[in-house]
C-alpha cells in the first residue's frame, strides 16, 4: 500500500474517534509526519518536543530503563501509553524519552498501532527504541527492519483507558461561585404535570441558553471546600442526565395584555436518575483539542485531596477524585501526581520518656489528571496501596 492510501484511509476515520483521541492523546506511531496532508496535527508541547529532540540525539542511559525492559515488544489491542511506558522505563509519565530514543521513525508521538513492533537497542550504555523488526545478518549482527502497517485513527491506542474517562466529560458539572450557579437554565414544568421525566418525554426550561442546544441536567449542588483553608472553590452538581433544546422560548402577551414567558422546550435524551422540576442545566462542554498525554508538572505543585466523585468515602484504582488545585495553580491535563500516605502516631516504647512520634508520610500511589477547572482538578487513580479519602496530600511524582 502506497504512502498516499494511508494518508487516504487516515482521513476516513469517523469524526467521534478523531476526537477521542485528540483530547486523550496517544503515544507514539511510525506513520509520517503528522503535517502531512491528511493526518491530524495533534498537539505537541515545544517541551515535549525539546525533550524529545535532546534524548534522540545519543539515547536514554540504561540507568532510566525499567529493570525488566523487554527487548521486544509488540503493541497489543487494548494497549495504552501507559502500559508501553511502564514495560521501558522507570517513570512511565516519562514518554518524551521514550519516544525520542528513536525520533526518526517514531514521528508522531500520537499515533502507535496494535501490530507495531516496538525494538529496544542497547548499545555504548545507551538504549534507543525502534520500530519494525530485529533480523540477524551476517556474523550475527542485529540490524532492524522498518515495518510500515496500515491503520486508521480509530486503532490508535489512547494514553490511559479511555472506558475509565469518557463518561465522565459529559458528567462534571462545577461552577466557580453561587452566584453563576443561580442563574444557571432550569425546569419549571413538565409535560402534562409530570412530577418526573423519563427518556423522550418533554421539559419547560427557562432561562438564558447562551445559543446552546445540548445540556447536561443535575441537581443539588455541593460545595467544594479546601481541606485546609475551608475556603468554597466551587459548586459540583449531582448529575442526572441530558437534554436537547427542540424550541427556543420568547416573552409574548398575556389574555388581559400583561407580559408573560414563554419557557423553551426541551427533550430528555438520557438519564442517570430521574429528573424533575427545579433540575438545573448547564451547556455540554466542547470536546477539549489539546493532548492529555501523561506528564509531570513542570514546577513544584501539591495540594489535598477535596472529595471522592460519587457517594464512597474513600476511594481506590480507577476511580475519580477531587483536588483543590486548578488551572490558576498551575495545574494541567495530564499532569502525573504522587500520592501520599499520612504517617500514623505511635508511642516510644523503647525510651523512658515515651516520646510521642510522627511517622514520616508514606508515597503509595498515582493520579492522573484530566479535567480542569480554575480552582478544582478532576483525577483518576492510576494505582493506589491503601484507600484514598478527603485530606489526603498529593505532590509532583
Amino acid at each position: 500500500m502506497t504512502q498516499r492510501s494511508l494518508f487516504h484511509a487516515a482521513r476516513q476515520t469517523r469524526a467521534l474517534s478523531v476526537s477521542v483521541l485528540t483530547a486523550l492523546g496517544v503515544l507514539a506511531g511510525s506513520l509520517t509526519s503528522a503535517h502531512a496532508e491528511g493526518v491530524p496535527n495533534y498537539p505537541i508541547t515545544p517541551q515535549q518536543k525539546a525533550t524529545a529532540a535532546k534524548v534522540a540525539e545519543a539515547g536514554v542511559p540504561l540507568s532510566e530503563l525499567a529493570p525488566n525492559a523487554p527487548d521486544t515488544y509488540t503493541v497489543k489491542r487494548g494497549d495504552t501509553l501507559w502500559d508501553i511506558s511502564s514495560l521501558f522505563l522507570k517513570t512511565p509519565w516519562r514518554w518524551p524519552e521514550l519516544w525520542g530514543m528513536n525520533m526518526q521513525q517514531i514521528r508522531n508521538p500520537h499515533l502507535i498501532f496494535p501490530g507495531q513492533m516496538l525494538y529496544l537497542d542497547k548499545s555504548n550504555g545507551r538504549a534507543r527504541l525502534r520500530v519494525g523488526e530485529p533480523v540477524v545478518g551476517a556474523g550475527g549482527t542485529v540490524k532492524l527492519s522498518p515495518r510500515v502497517r496500515e491503520g486508521s485513527l480509530d486503532d490508535a491506542i489512547s494514553s490511559v483507558r479511555v472506558h475509565l474517562l469518557e463518561p465522565f466529560f459529559n458528567e462534571a458539572v462545577v461552577f466557580d461561585t453561587s452566584e453563576e450557579l443561580l442563574q444557571a437554565p432550569r425546569i419549571v414544568a413538565t409535560q402534562e404535570g409530570r412530577v418526573v421525566l423519563s427518556r423522550g418525554e418533554t421539559a419547560y426550561v427557562r432561562g438564558d441558553l447562551q445559543g446552546r442546544r445540548e445540556f447536561r441536567l443535575f441537581r443539588e449542588p455541593k460545595p467544594l471546600r479546601d481541606p485546609a483553608t475551608r475556603e468554597v472553590l466551587g459548586f459540583e452538581g449531582q448529575f442526572v442526565g441530558t437534554a436537547n433544546v427542540t424550541r427556543e422560548g420568547a416573552e409574548g402577551t398575556g389574555a388581559d395584555g400583561g407580559p408573560v414567558v414563554i419557557p423553551s422546550t426541551f427533550s430528555i435524551t438520557s438519564l442517570r436518575q430521574e429528573a424533575g422540576v427545579g433540575d438545573r442545566l448547564a451547556p455540554v462542554p466542547p470536546r477539549e483539542y489539546t493532548n492529555m498525554v501523561p506528564h509531570a508538572p513542570a514546577q513544584d505543585l501539591s495540594g489535598l485531596i477535596v472529595s471522592i466523585y460519587g457517594d464512597s468515602l474513600t476511594a481506590g484504582q480507577n476511580q475519580i477524585v477531587v483536588l483543590n488545585k486548578g488551572a490558576r495553580d498551575g495545574m494541567e491535563r495530564g499532569h502525573v501526581l504522587a500520592l501520599w500516605r499520612a504517617g500514623a502516631t505511635a508511642m516510644d516504647k523503647t525510651s523512658e520518656d515515651r516520646a510521642v512520634l510522627k511517622l514520616p508520610d508514606e508515597r503509595h500511589g498515582l493520579l492522573f489528571v484530566f479535567r480542569v477547572f480554575d480552582r478544582v482538578s478532576y483525577a483518576l487513580i492510576l494505582n493506589v496501596q491503601d484507600p484514598v479519602k478527603p485530606g489526603d496530600r498529593f505532590t509532583q511524582p
